[in-house]
């Protein structure tokens, strides 16, 4: 009996704890896009330039990180940061495979962003659990239920219902539909390789945030060149604008945090989990971009965005079972032996 109760006690303590988590993530994800936003499309700032945002964000998180660094070695009983050598070059060889997914994930999301509105974001990005289950096949080596196929089709098919009916509107744009799908790509590779790559760096998340942001500012420099984002930085008429920075600053505060909270999502669930999350996420960020946004949509359209939600919490459903049923089957043969 106090056996089943303290095993019931450790499951409620680490249910909620995940619960915390997930929320964490989602009110900082759907921050980080509101501001992203309003930085590349609103009238009062219209920045564009997508990939040099996403370079200063980086840039905010490798300050926030390093100052943490030497705070924690100078106060150490006040501020702690878990030791590490961003310019060791064997961490550097290991971790860089992370860091270009890293770059091209948070790249292609901006790039996504600047042209579509935040509503068809959620379509856009809405592959991301059926590139997770290919990826795991083809990397893993792990096959999908027929089941779960199933639910990857009718994600499939509420995101082109979406995309069939977002091409009727004037704000339709197929570059930014075509950025989406690649940062969903970017991502499910992404949540499969954090998990490798935490043993890098000893689990610690910090250490991880920090790398990733360092090397991406090296990253996306090219980029941004190559993207012709430098004449349009030096021509921005709001460059030398104190607000203007702040804005900027406020992002890479965001940029910061939702790289925090992914990677805590996905050690503290999985990356599977993670991709749920964030699509169940973006259902919700919907619902108050059309409110905040007053974007009126067809009843079709509305439709696609059940169909991709109601098929991805089949999809967790069906795999929650199955890997419920695989835990009793290790236990009966531990059992057993």
């Amino acid at each position: 009996m106090y056996k089943n109760l303290e095993e019931h006690n450790r499951l409620v303590n680490k249910y909620l704890k995940i619960f915390f988590v997930v929320a964490l993530y989602w009110c900082t994800s759907i921050l980080t896009v509101f501001v992203n936003k309003h930085l590349l499309s609103s009238d009062a700032v219209n920045l564009g330039a997508p990939l040099f945002m996403s370079w200063y964000q980086c840039v905010v998180s490798t300050i926030i990180c390093f100052t943490m660094s030497r705070l924690s070695r100078k106060y150490p009983s006040v501020f702690t940061f878990p030791e590490g050598n961003p310019l060791d070059i064997d961490t550097f060889r290991k971790l860089l495979p992370l860091t270009v997914l890293y770059t091209l994930m948070i790249g292609a999301n901006n790039l996504s962003l600047a042209y579509v509105t935040v509503a068809f974001y959620y379509i856009g990005r809405s592959l991301t659990t059926v590139f997770s289950v290919v990826l795991t096949y083809l990397i893993l080596r792990q096959r999908t239920s027929f089941k779960c196929l199933v639910c990857c089709a009718t994600i499939v098919l509420g995101f082109w219902m979406g995309v069939d009916q977002e091409s009727l509107t004037q704000s339709f744009s197929w570059r930014g539909t075509i950025f989406g799908v690649l940062s969903s790509l970017a991502l499910a590779m992404y949540s499969i390789q954090t998990k490798k790559s935490l043993g890098y760096v000893n689990q610690e998340i910090w250490l991880l945030s920090y790398y990733n942001n360092l090397y991406s500012t090296v990253l996306f420099l090219p980029l941004i060149i190559l993207n012709g984002e430098l004449g349009t930085i030096l021509a921005y008429p709001h460059l030398w604008a104190p607000w203007f920075w702040a804005a900027m600053t406020l992002s890479g505060f965001c940029g910061f945090a939702i790289g925090f909270v992914t990677a805590l999502e996905i050690k503290v669930t999985s990356p599977l989990t993670h991709n749920i999350s964030g699509t169940a996420k973006a259902c919700a960020q919907t619902v108050i971009a059309t409110q905040y946004y007053n974007d009126v949509r067809s009843a079709i359209w509305w439709v696609s965005n059940i169909v991709v939600l109601v098929a991805s919490a089949a999809y967790t459903r069906v795999k929650q079972l199955e890997m419920a049923q695989q835990h009793q089957q290790r236990n009966a043969a531990t059992l057993k032996a």
